[in-house]
């Protein structure tokens, strides 16, 4: 940012000789600023999907099966009659394994845009092969190309809501059985991963009598203001796979950062992580955000970690002349990804990104209304049993929230819709029959679901919706396990 604002001076001395030429620096300087713009929301965006893309697609695809892309109208609000908008909701559909008669297998999109290849391949699709099923793919009220209303202001953002999205799948079963062609008597199996997995759960709780059955994998159940829990099993995973060695790598050198805020050094952290000029080594708000984002971007090798994927990182970490460097070279790397001279990880960074109404394709802002209004899950350092330091409280979330939505979004009201919407659904004693839950070892949101043995199958070493491609030699012995199993529940279900 120095360098730029010097830039700005150099050009503000330099003699214009023309109208054209003023214009065509004006116009420079504006390219400029998007670019910087653009560049300030791309770390929080980066570690953002990571952790809520859709799922992993199956490895084996098969390509030359025809998904269509297919559209069915939807009420905006489903529980008001006087309200007449309505909308379009899209779906994909894929009949190439259909026989009259088959039962109908449906993956429920979440806080993801859907794509084709959920429905050409892995575990579901050779349930649906099994049966002569037909597959479909639904998606999610305000994410992908699902738009119930042009924008994502603060009024019109409030029919995101988990009941909404149910009761649309509730029509779309409904209308697709009566108008597909020998779909009238099928059985409906619905499969979701992670907060899809949640509504697999909580459709089968609200609307049992349409679906046959359901398969739920990392579902999160319990509704939480303050998930502790989260980043604890994030450290418990790196130790399990990356040694303790390098937890306590991780743990000393966010400990050494805090310590520099701590003792007026925070310049010095400012130049190590190459922080661009708005951050406030002062402001609580900024150093909340630096350390939430730290912590996420560690989360992000955890949930999403295949063979060797957090076994990497640490080596790598346990490569730096010692912890503070170790970690900071991770970060910077991890940094340098998104582009850019310096990193823009200040509070007005990450709540810029957050204030833009426009569908951008950058699925935040939907989201984090979804936590405020309903979740909580807030994945905080109210816990010592964990290593990435103390400085990404609660408070940090919750002011967020009354920041991006308004400031009835209190701490009182936010822990109240929580509570609602726990006494709603039965939080971890749901009630539901025929729902088969699954959850990776390593999954920090394992926490939030069932782990009892005798209703959940915990899958040791794997992570977040690792389970759905087919069934191969890859597989541990507890996975292949897991996948039988399934498929023996569908076979009763579909009778």
């Amino acid at each position: 940012m120095n360098q730029f604002a010097q830039k700005l001076v150099e050009l503000d001395q330099f003699h214009f000789e023309s109208r054209r030429s003023t214009m065509k620096f004006w116009l420079g300087i504006a390219l400029v600023l998007l670019v910087f713009a653009q560049s300030k929301a791309s770390i929080f965006q980066r570690t953002f999907k990571r952790l809520h893309d859709e799922p992993p697609l199956p490895s084996n695809q098969n390509r030359a099966d025809i998904v269509q892309t297919l559209w069915i109208e939807q009420k905006l609000d489903h529980f008001d009659e006087a309200e007449t908008r309505t909308w379009q909701m899209r779906y994909m559909l894929n009949d190439a394994l259909y026989q009259s008669g088959g039962p109908l297998f449906i993956y429920l999109g979440g806080e993801w845009e859907i794509s084709s290849g959920r429905i050409t391949g892995g575990h579901i699709y050779d349930m649906a092969k099994e049966h002569n099923g037909l597959l479909a793919y639904t998606e999610h009220r305000y994410y992908g190309q699902s738009k119930p209303l042009p924008d994502l202001s603060n009024e019109n953002i409030q029919y995101l809501t988990v009941n909404q999205s149910l009761a649309d799948l509730a029509h779309f079963i409904t209308t697709i059985k009566a108008t597909h062609e020998g779909l009238s008597e099928s059985k409906v199996i619905i499969v979701g991963g992670s907060y899809s997995a949640t509504m697999v759960t909580w459709f089968k709780k609200t609307y049992p009598d349409l679906v046959a059955g359901g398969w739920a994998s990392s579902a999160p159940l319990f509704a939480k203001v303050n998930f502790v829990e989260y980043k604890e099993i994030t450290g418990q995973s790196i130790e399990l796979m990356g040694g303790s060695a390098c937890y306590k790598r991780i743990e000393n050198g966010i400990a050494e950062l805090e310590d520099m805020f701590a003792t007026k050094r925070g310049g010095e952290v400012k130049a190590l992580l190459k922080l661009c000029e708005p951050f406030d080594v002062y402001s609580d708000l900024d150093i909340w955000t630096l350390f939430s984002e730290i912590s996420d971007i560690f989360a992000g090798v955890v949930q999403t970690h295949n063979a060797g994927q957090i076994e990497g990182v640490c080596q790598q970490i346990m490569a730096g002349s010692s912890d503070l460097i170790g970690v900071a070279s991770f970060l910077l790397d991890e940094f340098a990804e998104s582009g850019g001279k310096c990193y823009d990880l200040s509070y007005d960074g990450i709540t810029g990104v957050l204030l833009d109404t426009n569908y951008n394709g950058n699925i935040m802002r939907q989201w984090i209304f979804q936590t405020c209004n309903e979740y909580g899950w807030y994945q905080t350092s109210g816990s010592r049993d964990q290593p990435f330091g103390t400085k990404f409280p609660v408070t940090y979330y919750t002011t967020m929230c009354a920041d991006l939505y308004g400031s009835k979004y209190s701490n009182e009201f936010i822990t109240n819709q929580v509570s609602t919407t726990n006494a709603y659904y039965g939080g971890l004693t749901p009630g539901v029959e025929n729902v088969y839950l699954t959850h990776g070892q390593l999954d920090p949101w394992r926490a939030m679901g069932i782990q009892d043995a005798d209703q959940a199958t915990i899958l040791p070493e794997y992570a977040h919706c690792k389970d759905f491609n087919s069934i191969s030699s890859s597989d541990s012995a507890e996975m292949k396990a897991s996948k039988e199993r399934i498929a023996e529940l569908v076979r009763e279900w579909v009778k």
